[in-house]
């Protein structure tokens, strides 16, 4: 209710009703706009960076990229300047040059005028992710947006209009999809391994009470943060893409398949309501996101995708990740493991198992190494090892970012495109209008506007050798002259804060 206006989310998307299935409005692509599929632009050789959003997860992020050869970190921008001048220490301690600073509630305004950012790294609460982005896209910035991305069909469909019309990138850091688990399975998965994905699921499992007071507040009259706020008035999967978008590259959705119906259910809101009451003294007559909430969807290809969102209730932390196949099976929580039969193995190549198996129960420690020999992600194999030395969720918010500086220096498509994002964010308002009436069916819209099987299956790319090693060796070069000249200009600043801290003790 803080919130500007303008600001606010609206679920209010049009729809009909037609022999009891909803269908949402699709709007035609606007004449000369074309498809954002397989989207490339010109190699970036030094991808120039704004970090909108230095909260909770903007820090960690500015700190990863320090790591990556061939960026420049341009411009820190936060509602709350300190915040932002806080991470020119993660830019200091790195010896990179410092950023400049944008703040208040127009400085990510401001910060997309500038000419010199190819990218704007987008990590603020909810609210603004589309805002920043819109801005962003508007003045020819590739954006690269946080989880959820677009909070409704209306941000949705603007989103790739945009894309499509600026042809500019809009990628969701959707960092579960570059879990070290899910890459594995993905790879295996691709190879054939488990067969036929038939019914996969995923989900956001994760009782937040350590973190409600973490959530940003505007002043002391907001007394439930941003994130509980959103969850009072909305209901639905807000928060689907970690449980989503690994099982849906699985599927290859808009790549071969697409989701086309979805039927959401959620319970009352129990511990919601009473935290609204225990945080404001004042009860909530409606609070609208229930506190589990179930979404199944049907495929074209006649497969079943099942989603969970809970924030609410105790227990473990759970994303569900779980892939059953014609030939094999893959899970993640609570037991992390893959149950195959020994043919299926030996038709893979994998003879040296220590026994026989049927597919009714895991693989023992031993014969799962065995497996990941012989299938362990490209991905896993390219960054691992730096990812679990960097961090970030265990390694995988560093391997997601660099791939998304990889694809840009090398000129190729992203791993997650603007449909994904449409895809793994619409659970939300979709959800919310097939539980306002009855749990009715609801038509997922087809957001490639008809060209979902245009692309031959999921898959990363790829540049060849010889222009990987030419872009790495130009981007290690450059590092290395930016962070000389960011030494030097630390030096600066030492001497002159040891003059001031001088000066200040004398003055004592």
């Amino acid at each position: 209710m803080l919130l500007p206006l303008q600001a606010r989310a609206q679920f209010d998307w049009p729809y009909t009703i037609q022999n009891g299935t909803i269908i949402t409005q699709v709007p035609e692509r606007p004449a000369g706009q074309q498809s954002a599929l397989g989207l490339t632009v010109e190699k970036i050789p030094v991808v120039r960076v704004a970090f909108v959003g230095l909260g909770m997860r903007g820090p960690d992020a500015v700190e990863r990229w320090t790591h990556i050869p061939g960026i420049e970190v341009k411009a820190l921008c936060d509602h709350e300047r300190e915040r932002a001048e806080a991470c020119q220490q993660i830019l200091r301690k790195a010896s990179m040059p410092a950023a400049d600073v944008y703040y208040g509630e127009d400085g990510y305004k401001q910060l997309c005028h500038r000419t010199d950012i190819d990218l704007v790294y987008i990590a603020t609460d909810w609210i603004h992710h589309y805002l920043v982005a819109r801005e962003a896209l508007e003045h020819g910035h590739h954006v690269a947006i946080e989880v959820p991305s677009a909070m409704n069909m209306t941000e949705i469909w603007s989103l790739i209009d945009l894309s499509e019309k600026r042809r500019l990138h809009v990628m969701m850091l959707e960092n579960c999809c570059y879990d070290f688990f899910e890459l594995n399975s993905l790879n295996m998965a691709q190879h054939g391994l488990m067969g036929e994905i038939i019914y996969v699921q995923g989900a956001y499992r994760h009782e937040l009470s350590p973190y409600w007071d973490e959530y940003w507040k505007r002043g002391e009259e907001d007394k439930l943060g941003w994130r509980l706020d959103y969850n009072s008035r909305f209901r639905g999967d807000i928060y689907a893409t970690h449980g989503l978008g690994p099982i849906a590259q699985v599927l290859n959705i808009h790549r071969g398949d697409r989701m086309r119906t979805l039927v959401a259910m959620d319970t009352r809101s129990f511990n919601g309501k009473q935290l609204y009451k225990d945080r404001t003294g004042q009860e909530c007559p409606s609070f609208r996101n229930g506190d589990h909430t179930t979404t199944l969807i049907s495929t074209e290809q006649g497969k079943v995708i099942e989603v969970h969102h809970n924030v609410m209730t105790p227990q473990p932390y759970n994303r569900m990740y779980q892939l059953t196949g014609t030939l094999g099976f893959a899970n993640k929580y609570p037991i992390e493991g893959y149950a195959l039969s020994s043919d299926a193995m030996a038709q893979a190549g994998i003879g040296s198992i220590s026994k026989q198996y049927t597919g009714h129960s895991y693989l023992s420690k031993e014969d799962t190494e065995t497996l990941l020999q012989a299938f362990t992600s490209p991905l896993v194999k390219r960054y691992g090892e730096e990812a679990r030395e960097v961090g970030g969720h265990g390694g995988m918010d560093f391997i997601m970012d660099s791939r998304l500086v990889y694809c840009l220096q090398n000129g190729l498509p992203l791993d997650i495109d603007v449909y994904d994002l449409a895809e793994w964010c619409c659970l939300a308002e979709l959800g919310s209008i097939s539980m306002d009436n009855g749990n009715l069916p609801v038509q997922v819209p087809d957001f490639t506007r008809g060209e979902w099987n245009k692309t031959d299956g999921y898959h990363h790319a790829w540049a060849s050798p010889e222009a990987e090693a030419a872009t790495r060796a130009a981007a290690t070069a450059f590092t290395e002259q930016l962070k000389a000249r960011g030494a030097k200009y630390w030096q600066k600043v030492a001497k002159q804060e040891a003059k001031t801290a001088r000066k200040s003790a004398q003055n004592d």
